[in-house]
């Protein structure tokens, strides 16, 4: 059981940076961190919807095993009390 418990707080560390990156390169209301990488010139560019799209479904994916992995390190916890 702690095989399972240690892997899934490394990939709750791992998945919170990069849920953390990702949300910083969404582009907000005033620009935010994605016009640093050139964000602010891709809005008239006809690809840039779908680069937008790809990174909020990269986002979601990323924020569902997120959410996931809190839950089941949470079961572990309440029904194996011991492995922590």
């Amino acid at each position: 059981m702690s095989v399972l418990r240690l892997s899934l707080q490394v990939l709750l560390v791992i998945t919170s940076l990069i849920l953390t990156l990702l949300i910083l390169l969404h582009k907000g209301r005033g620009g935010g961190l994605s016009d640093m990488f050139g964000g602010g010139m891709s809005s008239s560019m006809g690809s840039s919807g779908v680069a937008e799209r790809n990174l909020n479904r990269f986002t979601i994916a990323i924020g569902v095993t997120w959410a996931t992995v809190i839950v089941l390190l949470n079961l572990i916890y309440r029904f194996f009390p011991d492995a922590f």
